[in-house]
């Protein structure tokens, strides 16, 4: 049987369980386990020794918080991540992540010079993690992150997106047309429907969907190799 593409409902519903008292999870442990997933698609892909300077996008809900994993993750790697976030989270989990990353002394773009700051850092970036929307955003791109994805698709970089690419409705795609068009889309717990749209390389992450939901939501997800974080799924065609 093939592999099941959620709506963003059965997307919600599926975080939820995850996360109630018969899931079990918290909501770090599934940040950390999807932005170790994020980091490993993108070094799978872009070697460190060509690609070496990566640039974070982070949003302010929980696709920011797997980001800001990611990038700490990737310069454990021995990349060079720095951190752009149009409008930083709020939330103390959020708070703790990025913490974490000055930390580590990942460079972070203050949100205030974000407009001056974004276009250089562009042109000195080899590759980008868009991690700024998540499956529950629904069009217009509303400011500042019109600007940003403007300027990020401008750059001509490649384009690692986190679950569903910034900008795309997480059930029509970029039907709206103001999307990121990424090279490499690295969706978590399960594809959403929208990535039947994308035709880039594909990889799934989020090796952590007990054996019991993935059978109740007949999620029918491929075998991970060996110790992996991803697998890779086939590519799609154009619709």
């Amino acid at each position: 049987m093939s592999i099941r593409f959620l709506t963003a409902q059965l997307a919600q519903q599926i975080d939820e369980e995850l996360m109630n008292a018969v899931g079990a999870f918290s909501l770090d442990q599934l940040m950390e386990l999807a932005g170790l997933a994020c980091a490993q698609t993108l070094a799978t892909v872009y070697s460190k020794e060509k690609y070496s300077k990566v640039l974070v996008c982070c949003g302010p809900g929980n696709q920011g918080g797997d980001g800001l994993v990611a990038a700490r993750h990737l310069g454990m790697f021995g990349y060079a991540p720095t951190i752009y976030m149009p409008k930083p989270g709020s939330k103390e989990i959020y708070q703790r992540l990025q913490t974490q990353c000055i930390n580590m002394d990942i460079p972070i773009i203050s949100p205030s010079a974000s407009a001056e700051e974004l276009p250089r850092v562009l042109q000195s970036s080899n590759v980008i993690l868009d991690a700024i929307f998540g499956f529950s955003f629904k069009p217009p791109v509303r400011a500042p992150f019109d600007d940003a994805l403007k300027l990020i698709s401008a750059s001509g970089l490649p384009i690692v997106s986190v679950d569903i690419p910034s900008g795309w409705d997480v059930e029509r795609g970029n039907a709206e047309g103001v999307g990121l068009n990424p090279d490499v889309l690295i969706s978590l717990t399960a594809p959403k429907v929208g990535a039947k749209y994308f035709t880039g390389r594909h990889f799934l992450g989020g090796r952590f969907v007990p054996k019991a939901m993935q059978e109740k939501f007949q999620l029918n997800l491929p075998e991970y190799p060996g110790f992996d974080q991803i697998v890779e799924l086939p590519r799609n065609h154009k619709m």
